[in-house]
């Protein structure tokens, strides 16, 4: 079994989902006691979050390679940062590093394939959903098209992840707004929705909705025990860049 590597605290809602999956999943297919194989490097989310909305992306691309490297050389395998947002410096951090480090974005493009979609929703952080390190990627990598919600609807699912989600807030009132937002984007012609900020999972389910919905946090620990325990080499782990 390999060793997972775990940059994670952004939020640390979210990471603990990433550890309580990929540990029942490893379980699920070893049976007994077996548990993953694993370390975590957690960073204070309140620094990322100042780096991020204030546009300090060095300074957040710093940190993440600190941490990626402190993951490597406490003996991590490969990598997963466990959040979509920080995915906009994936290439610098492989670059910094080596090991793989497995994209969130990739593993959940090749659950979308495997269903026969092509037209999907993407909800995330306003950074997430606008910019192109990640929608872009689905495209160009992946041939997805990508449609994201109206300018209004893209604020409110950004403010209620920071400031719901990723304090442990569940607000049925915003379960609703998010329903909503989603049934505009299968009138869109989505075929299903990605939940593109490892918090989302937290609100919605996929009993909440009609269409399908793809879970970045359980489909990226799906691929890390799946790489792990060496099912999927091939695919899985190319490194990103």
């Amino acid at each position: 079994m390999k060793t997972i590597g775990l940059l994670g605290g952004m939020s640390w809602e979210s990471s603990s989902e990433y550890y309580r999956l990929i540990n029942q999943a490893v379980n699920r297919k070893l049976g007994g006691h077996h548990s993953a194989k694993s370390i975590m490097v957690s960073v204070d989310f309140e620094e990322v979050k100042h780096y991020q909305h204030h546009g300090e992306w060095d300074k957040a691309t710093g940190l993440m390679i600190e941490g990626a490297q402190q993951i490597e050389r406490g003996g991590a395998d490969f990598l997963l940062i466990c959040t979509n947002t920080m995915h906009k410096m994936a290439d610098d951090v492989q670059k910094a590093i080596g090991i793989p480090l497995i994209h969130i974005a990739d593993a959940t493009a090749r659950k979308i394939k495997e269903a026969g979609l092509t037209k999907i929703g993407l909800l995330g952080t306003a950074f997430t959903m606008e910019e192109e390190f990640y929608k872009g990627r689905l495209s160009s990598r992946h041939g997805l098209e990508v449609v994201v919600p109206e300018q209004d609807d893209c604020q409110l699912v950004h403010d209620i992840i920071y400031r719901e989600l990723c304090l442990g807030e569940i607000v049925p009132e915003s379960r609703r707004d998010y329903q909503r937002i989603i049934e505009k984007l299968v009138e869109k012609g989505c075929e299903g929705v990605i939940l593109g900020c490892t918090e989302i999972s937290l609100l919605i389910k996929q009993g909440d909705v009609a269409v399908p919905l793809f879970d970045t946090t359980s489909l990226h620990a799906e691929a890390a025990v799946a790489y792990a325990l060496e099912e999927d080499e091939a695919e899985i782990g190319r490194p990103c860049g």
